[in-house]
């Protein structure tokens, strides 16, 4: 048998999704779940964890993947909460794996050494995002590039899946720290996004020219897809609002710790459906609602899963849904 690397794998399977993802659109591209709400920070502008919230039990996260796989949905990435909290996340990461699906992790990347990093290669993690705030810890976040970055070497070292690092600018943050944190994560071999934030009232604030120069610099120097799909970012700099439609609900979904969709980690309860109960008619129907928070939203996650779904809206032969192709399950 032919034993493809792993990259080749992978690009593979990214293609696969692009190809029946403008030939369906109803299925999900990406669905964020949570095994725990359980977190070993405190970040102050978190509102997406505690930490007296047991694991969710292992049967119950197979469940959820299984669900999610009778949903095509293409990718499943472990959220949190911090996800390498519970004790069988490399079971579940091998589960999503063997239905099929994309595996990715968003960890805070504290728990972070040579055997875990190895652990999660053996379950067949292909993709991994770590989010730095700052160059130094603060008040605020502890999630600084001094703090993780002998993490981040060890998963230069080690990690044979792709390696996201996300950094913010914006709100009167740091204005330099974003580009501190790139440069040194292009240096590991890592690829970067970066996100807009908010203020502390949650109002979206147009970026300062520093601010902005930082921002197209990171962008320039660098790397990886989350990089390259940005243009929703545009108007935000100037704290302008995106004429877009929100497909969070059928392109996106967010799985919270008791098992029920939402629109996403900021509209919890919004539809608030059970995953065992979610349906396509449910996708439908989120796909046809308008959302009054997506003229300001920030949230790039969304903005992706949702990008493939514009291009059909711009191609008459692809604008009309389409049977789902079914290729070959590569794993």
């Amino acid at each position: 048998m032919t034993v493809f690397p792993t990259a080749l794998v992978r690009r593979f399977r990214e293609g696969r999704m692009v190809v029946r993802g403008l030939l369906d659109r109803d299925h999900p591209l990406l669905a964020q779940i949570v095994p725990t709400r359980r977190c070993n920070l405190a970040c102050t502008y978190c509102n997406e964890y505690d930490h007296v919230s047991d694991p969710v039990p292992l049967a119950e996260m197979t469940a959820r993947i299984d669900r999610l796989a009778a949903l095509r949905t293409e990718i499943v990435t472990f959220s949190g909460g911090e996800p390498l909290l519970h004790p069988e996340l490399d079971a579940q990461v091998r589960h999503v794996r063997a239905r099929g699906m994309i595996a990715g992790l968003i960890t805070n990347g504290f728990l972070l050494g040579p055997e875990r990093i190895e652990a999660l290669n053996t379950a067949g993690l292909e993709y991994m995002q770590i989010s730095i705030d700052n160059v130094e810890p603060d008040a605020v976040s502890k999630k600084s590039l001094r703090t993780l970055d002998k993490k981040l070497q060890h998963l230069a070292a080690h990690a044979r899946f792709e390696v996201n690092i996300n950094t913010v600018v914006g709100a009167g943050g740091r204005t330099g720290d974003a580009l501190v944190v790139t440069r040194r994560a292009k240096e590991l071999g890592f690829s970067t996004s970066i996100g807009i934030l908010h203020d502390a009232d949650g109002q979206l604030v147009p970026l300062s020219a520093a601010e902005r120069a930082v921002y197209e610099e990171t962008i320039r120097i660098g790397q990886g897809l989350y990089t390259r799909i940005n243009d929703f970012q545009r108007p935000l700099l100037a704290g302008q609002a995106n004429d877009w439609h929100c497909l969070a609900g059928a392109r996106y979904l967010y799985i919270c710790e008791e098992g029920k969709v939402h629109y996403c980690s900021q509209r919890r309860g919004e539809p608030g459906i059970p995953l065992a109960n979610y349906t396509v008619e449910h996708i439908r129907a989120a796909r046809d609602t308008e959302k009054a928070c997506a003229p300001y939203c920030t949230i790039g996650c969304v903005h992706r899963s949702s990008a493939l779904d514009r291009i059909l809206d711009r191609v008459p032969l692809l604008a009309s849904n389409k049977p789902q192709l079914h290729l070959p399950v590569v794993r």
